[in-house]
């Protein structure tokens, strides 16, 4: 498939919708560029690059799921003793940044498509008591300033089952999580569905901008949940991740005989560091002055390493 293959409307971009009659709702989101410049900034090995592209996908799919605007969501995987010491990706206003930490002197253990207790180590599965590796999920709300987080071990046999394992152990919400990725003239394109239970609230109040307010609830979920979940299962990796079917197609090739699929409007994504040498002035600024000169080289100078992009700031307070 050649790049001019796929419209760039297909790529970099994330659908809402709502499922009236089932109670339910969803994001469809799919990566190209965006991923590929942030998967740039390091020479990840392979699996990493997969695992990051994952996590992207999610963060997507979940940062959009509160409309504050300016607020910031942040996905955050960390164990000890793993191959992967650190994964964080966040999400504001469209933007998506990520990063891993990781030892590259053990990925030859790993082997081509690893699992995330091979990646993370033996702590995946433990509690965070017992030493285990933990998975938290934050909502950094900037019209309140208030901070919403929860934190559950790190389960499953991939990214997508723990943070499904997130949603029924910390906010007791039905979701089902799907992911995809292919490589298209080198280039890693990666898409994921997300769909959840929503509560009962009636035709009146699943107004587009009222249902993009609502959160969802712990409810019963019954056959229409079930009907639901079964369908979104369904989709398969390779329609998610393919830069040339538009994902209003995948969402009717999903729910084309229900009533109404409500499709709201789509949100573009961009990779989106937020690092600048102001930015890290202003942080440094606040240290007292005997640590920032225990910062500084032999210049007077204080070098701060983005983890984000891969860039050095050098600061001269």
């Amino acid at each position: 498939m050649s790049e001019d293959t796929a419209s760039p409307a297909d790529t970099d971009r994330l659908l809402g919708f709502l499922l009236p009659d089932r109670d339910a709702r969803g994001r469809v989101v799919r990566l190209g560029s965006a991923l590929g410049q942030i998967l740039a900034a390091h020479a990840y090995p392979s699996p990493i690059r997969n695992l990051l592209a994952d996590a992207l996908v999610l963060t997507a799919l979940m940062g959009t799921l509160r409309q504050d605007e300016h607020s910031q969501f942040t996905l955050q995987a960390q164990t000890e003793g793993g191959v992967v010491e650190l994964l964080v990706c966040d999400y504001r206003d469209g933007e998506l940044r990520g990063y891993v930490r990781h030892d590259p002197s053990r990925m030859d253990e790993l082997g081509p498509n690893p699992s995330l207790a091979a990646l993370f180590g033996p702590a995946v599965g433990r509690t965070v008591d017992q030493g285990g590796g933990h998975l938290a999920i934050t909502f950094d709300l900037a019209t309140s300033g208030e901070r919403y987080q929860g934190v559950v071990p790190l389960e499953g046999a991939s990214l997508a089952e723990a943070c499904e394992s997130y949603f029924t152990r910390s906010e007791q919400v039905p979701t089902v999580i799907r992911l995809g990725r292919t490589v298209v003239d080198g280039q890693i394109i990666a898409g994921g569905l997300l769909v959840q239970h929503m509560p009962p609230v009636g035709e009146a109040k699943l107004g587009e901008a009222a249902a993009e307010d609502l959160m969802p609830l712990p409810a019963e979920p019954g056959l229409d949940w079930e009907h639901v979940s079964i369908l979104s299962a369904s989709i398969q990796a390779t329609e998610l991740a393919d830069p040339a079917l538009p994902l209003d197609h995948v969402l009717w090739r999903l729910f084309h005989e229900e009533r109404e699929v409500r499709v709201l409007a789509e949100q573009a994504l961009t990779r989106g560091c937020r690092c600048t040498a102001e930015y890290y002035r202003s942080v440094l600024a606040k240290f007292p002055e005997e640590e920032r000169v225990a910062m500084r080289n032999e210049d007077g100078i204080i070098a701060v390493d983005c983890a984000f992009c891969s860039k050095i700031f050098d600061i001269d307070l």
